[in-house]
């Protein structure tokens, strides 16, 4: 249904009505026909009236992402804000998707599997801008609760959510029941190059040689990824070691030296809290929205993904 000609309505409207600044950027420097060939792999969905084109139905999960929306509540957006319609191309006389279109869309877009590959996509995109600047990839997670009430303690196998766990906050009363979110984020940019979901009683240190990308020059984190072979691993691949250092217990104290390296490192790998801090009060990401890994994951992923051309359209003006 979108199409790029003006529908009767919009012929007799003011050329400025529905303009987005931020809208505009993304839709210009984006290369779409990309993404809308990797959606030509999903099927059409049975008999009957024809489904949305897949480009349009992804473009509206980018819009439920920047502006924290329900699958109701941008039902209700789609036919209220033209500056919407207009990113989406859909003409002002013609019906928007409903939240149920919406829901069967992302269903078959994680069945598909195709959101790491769209995901990969937006990535080379950046890429090829030069807005990946691999001075250095700064690796975090942050706590998130589950989209369904916690269990009591001890009965776990009770959980309405099976995939989620209860993890202690670090310095922190109390504990969270869900998922743990990881971020491989690019020093300087501030541009998400990986990320991935686990069960919030997973450690740090077991994904985050997912999320060091190879070509970055220096690995920067907390003490949570101090780790003897991924240091020597990072030496042997010619990346600098920028990992905090921890005692162990019953272990020697930090050295003079470490306890420098220490300092240094802390203020520059704090900017990565900046990125969670963005996801979570302005997109709304204080919770996981569904149940289980698989449908968080693909989530997570479009999340980041709408985090990253938001971000790309504001270093390009």
């Amino acid at each position: 249904m979108a199409r790029d000609q003006l529908g009767f309505l919009e012929a007799f409207t003011a050329s400025k009505l529905g303009r987005n600044e931020r809208l505009d950027r993304v839709s210009s420097e984006v290369r779409w026909s990309r993404f809308e060939t990797l959606l030509g792999r999903l099927e059409a969905e049975g008999a009957g009236r024809p489904p949305y084109e897949p480009l349009l139905m992804f473009k509206a999960l980018l819009l439920q992402h920047w502006y924290g929306l329900s699958d109701a509540g941008l039902e209700e957006a789609l036919n209220d804000r033209v500056s919407f319609r207009r990113f989406l191309g859909l003409p002002l006389e013609a019906d928007a998707p409903d939240h149920t279109t919406v829901c069967r869309f992302r269903n078959r877009l994680a069945a598909a599997g195709l959101v790491e590959r769209l995901f990969a996509e937006f990535d080379r995109q950046i890429e090829e801008r030069g807005l990946v600047l691999k001075q250095g990839t700064m690796i975090d997670a942050t706590l998130v609760e589950a989209a369904r009430g916690r269990p009591p303690r001890g009965h776990e196998d009770e959980a309405l959510d099976p995939d989620a766990a209860f993890a202690k906050r670090e310095g922190k009363p109390g504990a969270t029941y869900g998922y743990k979110a990881h971020i491989g984020m690019d020093q300087g940019s501030r541009l998400i190059r990986s990320a991935c979901v686990t069960p919030a009683n997973v450690n740090e240190t077991s994904v985050a040689d997912g999320l060091i990308r190879g070509d970055e020059r220096a690995v920067y984190a907390d003490k949570a990824y101090a780790k003897a072979e991924r240091r020597q691993r990072l030496k042997r691949a010619g990346i600098k070691d920028r990992i905090m250092h921890k005692s162990w217990g019953g272990g020697p104290p930090l050295t003079p030296w470490q306890k420098r390296h220490n300092r240094l490192i802390s203020p520059i790998r704090a900017s990565v809290e900046t990125i969670f801090a963005i996801l979570k009060r302005r997109m709304g990401y204080v919770r996981v929205r569904y149940v289980g890994l698989a449908k968080n994951q693909a989530h997570f992923l479009m999340l980041a993904m709408a985090y990253n051309m938001r971000r790309a359209a504001g270093m390009a003006k």
